[in-house]
């Protein structure tokens, strides 16, 4: 199916009742199109293992028979898992009641803001960043404010914290690596924005009732060794929630395992939002299968990293129009790149007539491109020359 077939095919009858701030909305998603390469949507482009799969395999033999029974709602032996992994990842030791699984960290942020937003609570983020906030706001009928990244795109927390004093926001999205420029958080900003959540207002609560500060980290794993990483300040601050996923660097996108680690009262407040059995057993079997492996999930995180170091190199090598291109600090597995890209649509359409397909997305003059194998890459590379040819020609 074409992108605009698939459009198309989501076009809502004029007499359904569709609430009225979603008329005229699209769903949300990257372009799924049937191509050779795909670099869009930051996967970890190797597959499990064949031990992983025979582990995932056996797990689900076993939780099969069982299946006529719902789940462990609280799904105890997955947040024990956790615990272990994040004490190995991290150095950081949390107790069970300090973590919460969901279907992807999606579902995680959603549940924030079905617990702290609302109808007369607002969200604040910091511009720009992952497109899905504003969506998660929307559904939850919470009012969506922005406070601009300075030009690097590196948080400017002097306009942050002036935005908190400002909305009184119930929350605080920040994101380490940031999405789309995979910009990392520095801790000593993130603690400026703690120090100042911990008295700031929030509108529309009672008083003594001060923001949570939601740090998104799904590409945290693609972090340089030595950086630091949100968790390590959770006992320190009982408002911060730092989300994680098993999507990225644990290979695992397609099962859907998202998990977040905070204090215990923030946890219990999402508890009271998340759906009966939201995990279901054949999930936290196969999450606990691939916690098994970890060595095998995460030995491809060093050399996506390496990848992506050589490719923002390569990339600061080329031109367009005569003009190096601008390629953002990323501690992800996905490079911002361009920065004056005058017709980036026309970019993406000759990448994609060569079987690349990379993202729109971010800053007006910006395209991202996450890291595939080394094959993949050697195309994108060849791709991306052969179509900066053609647009600089007209």
């Amino acid at each position: 199916m074409s992108a605009t077939s698939a459009a198309e095919s989501n076009a809502i009858p004029a007499y359904l009742p569709l609430r009225n701030d979603l008329i005229g909305e699209e769903p949300y998603g990257a372009p799924q199109l049937d191509v050779p390469i795909c670099l869009n949507v930051n996967e970890n482009p190797y597959a499990p293992e064949p031990a992983v799969v025979e582990t995932i395999a056996q797990r689900v033999k076993e939780i099969a028979p069982t299946l006529n029974r719902y789940p462990d709602r609280e799904h105890i032996e997955l947040r024990k898992a956790f615990s272990k992994y994040l004490e190995r990842e991290s150095g950081v030791r949390l107790d069970v009641d300090q973590l919460w699984g969901a279907n992807g960290s999606n579902e995680i942020m959603l549940q924030l803001f079905q617990a702290f937003g609302g109808p007369g609570r607002t969200a604040l983020g910091c511009d720009p960043t992952y497109s899905m906030y504003p969506e998660y706001a929307r559904d939850t009928f919470t009012t969506w404010k922005l406070a601009h990244r300075n030009a690097d795109f590196t948080l400017d927390v002097d306009a942050t914290i002036k935005a908190i004093e400002e909305v009184k926001p119930a929350m605080i999205v920040l994101t380490s690596p940031n999405n789309p420029t995979g910009t990392p958080l520095k801790p000593e900003d993130l603690k400026r924005v703690l120090e100042a959540a911990r008295t700031a207002e929030v509108a529309g609560a009672a008083e003594g009732v001060h923001p949570v500060v939601v740090v998104d980290e799904a590409y945290i794993e693609f972090r340089d060794p030595g950086t630091p990483t949100a968790l390590e300040l959770i006992g320190e601050y009982e408002n911060l929630a730092v989300s994680r996923t098993m999507s990225k660097a644990f290979a695992f996108a397609g099962a859907r395992v998202g998990y977040m680690a905070a204090s215990k009262g923030i946890i219990d407040c999402v508890r009271i939002v998340r759906m009966p059995y939201h995990l279901s057993a054949v999930t936290q079997a196969a999450a606990l299968a691939a916690f098994e492996h970890t060595d095998e999930q995460l030995s491809r995180v060093n050399h996506l990293r390496e990848t992506r170091n050589a490719t923002a190199a390569w990339l600061k090598q080329q031109t367009y129009k005569g003009q190096p291109l601008e390629v953002a600090e990323t501690q992800s597995n996905f490079i911002l790149f361009g920065g004056h890209f005058d017709d980036r649509d026309r970019i993406f359409d000759e990448l994609l007539k060569r079987g690349v397909l990379i993202r729109v997305v971010g800053p007006e003059g910006w395209m991202r491109v996450c890291m595939g194998t080394d094959e993949e890459m050697a195309r994108f590379r060849e791709a991306l020359v052969e179509t900066l040819r053609i647009v600089e020609k007209g």
